[in-house]
């Protein structure tokens, strides 16, 4: 057969397929009947791809032929050959088949991703399906070993050696198989351009829709930034999820797919977003799931430029977390190509922001303790809000320490930032004293300034109380609160160090033995013998009047004190037991003495109930209700009339 008649019958057998023939046109596009529709005989597909070949081969494209397969396949193959171009028209007409062969098989054969499956990566092992043999050789790429790029995308297998990324069949092997068949010869023909085109209108929707049933969700940046916190705070935690599944399940399945399809194809540009440098065999993916992938994104950029308030720290350094651990394979993805970089730059940058976001929360969490104002004294002197909100979160500091180590590279400036506040408090802190211990991290040193910043703040606190006894019972328990919360975390223990928590028991100490000098020692003082005894003239002993008034005395004070204290608070258990004990130790041996040493002064004479009105143990009983927050009931008021 001389090639003529080759041609001829390679052309016949195209021009049956002519998408655009007034037959087909009847017929309607839902009906067309498709040669490559995964099922039946196959002989038709192959014959036809062999008949566009031979037209490449006899009767290549004049440059006035190369363009839209579909605008220039419009005219009849009559018309063609009657004006001496039957091999082109005959290109244009299997251009067009083609065209609409590869959106069919693109569309028709996808597979239903199993996004549920895909959101917890922690479980999949491998999400790629083995329901149909590999690619065969003839139509996928040979992968050159010594391209570093091409190795590692090309493999079937490479990203599954990536710990992280799991690929997921996207379509069956035979599909990729008639896609890459039928790109090669578009390409070929000089339409890829078209091909990469119908690629993209196809792919872009399914990652679309994948991204939505992962819950990502289309917010500008000004949407995000005007959520409540509680609303935003759930949609960080989706979104790292949905953040792991998208980048190394549906991305990665993503490029792998447009790998097999389109590497090694001339491909010209796509948009004009693409027309600084030439377009390659990664333009249709980019085109595919680059709005995706800003959409994804955007919401951490948003996150990273939005308010700063103390609450949001944790879960941005969450969403940092999540975003460095994708960034090697945000880099696998798409840094390899010119047309996608510019995502892995983006995820960089915003990664960079939600750093300098969290150093900037840090800041403004030491102003916001700095700043806080005395205001009204908590009643009873128990644990302030303040420092027990303060202590948890530096506890959750410590749990972020691997992170924050290493974004908080300097120390805390005292005399700095109280300038740049202009606080009011700016000469009393000034005299803060910052220890720098031996090998002392900065964010260590961060959190040591919180505490002494915040103890500051309680001693403008205590100050408020009236009663000097009660002023420091508050800084007891306060820094009490402290010492304990440091002692419950290891991870603080260990970044405080042992000097500074010796420090901080010290001023629990101080303020403990404060706070009995002060209530108690007056009262012990009614049970000394200074001021009792008459020397000199006809009356040498004790002075009964004396007496009876230092018993009256000693009466009023603990009354006094037993009513008062006991809507005090200790809220903790253990501390406020060892504080009544402490009391105890001290008053009663000294009332005993002095009850035995003078009682039968007393008893001699009028109306001693007036004067002995309580027995040691009646205040053992009232020393045990010390401390409660609330007075005593009176069924458990006690008296005894010795």
């Amino acid at each position: 057969m001389d090639e003529s008649t080759e041609l001829e019958a390679a052309e016949r057998v195209v021009m049956r397929w002519d998408s655009s023939s007034a037959s087909t046109a009847a017929a309607g596009r839902d009906d067309e009947p498709m040669l490559f529709d995964g099922a039946g005989d196959r002989a038709e597909a192959e014959r036809f791809l062999r008949a566009v070949d031979d037209i490449r081969r006899l009767a290549p494209p004049s440059p006035a032929a190369v363009g839209s397969p579909r605008r220039l396949s419009s005219g009849s193959g009559a018309a063609a050959a009657a004006s001496g171009l039957g091999g082109c028209s005959a290109v244009q007409v299997a251009m067009a088949r083609l065209e609409d062969e590869f959106r069919h098989v693109l569309s028709s054969r996808a597979f239903d991703l199993e996004i549920e499956a895909l959101a917890d990566l922690t479980s999949l092992s491998s999400i790629s399906s083995d329901r149909s043999n590999s690619l065969s050789s003839v139509d996928l790429p040979a992968v050159d070993e010594d391209d570093p790029v091409a190795y590692r995308v090309g493999r079937r297998s490479s990203y599954r050696s990536l710990r992280s990324i799991r690929e997921i069949d996207l379509l069956p092997d035979d599909a990729v198989a008639d896609l890459r068949a039928i790109a090669s010869r578009m390409a070929a023909a000089g339409y890829g351009r078209e091909c990469a085109q119908v690629y993209a209108s196809v792919r872009k929707p399914a990652v679309d829709a994948s991204l939505r049933r992962l819950g990502v969700e289309r917010l500008s940046i000004g949407d995000v930034q005007r959520l409540e916190w509680d609303a935003l705070e759930a949609k960080i935690r989706r979104w790292i999820r949905a953040a792991r599944a998208a980048v190394r399940g549906v991305f990665a399945s993503e490029r792998r797919l447009s790998f097999h399809i389109f590497h090694d194809l001339p491909i010209s540009n796509v948009t004009a977003v693409t027309t600084i440098s030439a377009a390659t065999h990664d333009t249709p993916f980019v085109e595919a799931v680059k709005g995706a992938a800003l959409q994804l994104f955007g919401f951490a950029e948003a996150i990273s430029i939005g308010r700063r308030s103390p609450e949001k720290l944790f879960k941005i350094i969450d969403l940092h977390d999540a975003l460095s651990d994708l960034l090697p394979d945000v880099s696998d993805i798409f840094a390899a190509s010119k047309a996608a970089e510019s995502i892995y730059v983006q995820a960089v940058e915003i990664r960079s922001r939600l750093a300098d976001a969290v150093r900037g929360i840090l800041s403004e969490f030491e102003n916001a303790v700095l700043r806080d104002p005395p205001k009204t004294p908590v009643p009873g002197g128990t644990v302030h809000p303040l420092t027990r909100y303060v202590m948890n979160y530096s506890s959750l500091i410590s749990d972020y320490r691997a992170t924050l180590t290493e974004l908080i590279v300097s120390r805390p400036s005292a005399s700095a930032r109280l300038a740049a506040e202009g606080s009011e408090l700016a000469p009393s802190l000034a005299d803060l004293d910052l220890p720098e211990l031996e090998n002392q991290s900065p964010l260590a040193a961060h959190i040591i300034w919180i505490i002494l910043v915040l103890e500051h703040n309680l001693e403008g606190k205590a100050s408020l109380y009236k009663d000097t006894a009660l002023s420091h019972l508050f800084l007891m328990n306060n820094v009490h609160y402290i010492v304990h919360k440091v002692k419950d975390s290891p991870e603080l223990w260990s970044m405080i160090g042992d000097d500074y928590l010796k420090l901080l028991t010290g001023k629990f100490t101080r303020a403990a033995t404060n706070y009995q000098r002060s209530s108690w020692l007056k009262i012990l003082n009614c049970l000394r013998d200074e001021g009792l005894h008459v020397t000199g003239g006809f009356s040498s002993g004790i002075s009964k009047s004396a007496l009876r008034d230092r018993f009256k005395s000693f009466n009023a004070a603990f009354e006094d004190a037993h009513r008062v204290q006991s809507g005090w608070s200790v809220p903790d258990t253990q501390l406020r037991e060892e504080l009544r004990i402490s009391i105890a130790e001290k008053l009663l041996p000294a009332y005993r003495s002095f009850l035995g040493r003078f009682r039968h002064h007393i008893e001699n004479g009028r109306h001693p109930e007036l004067y002995i009105k309580h027995s040691a143990e009646d205040l053992e009983n009232y020393v045990n209700d010390l401390f409660e927050g609330a007075p005593p009931t009176p069924h458990n008021r006690r008296r005894s009339h010795g």
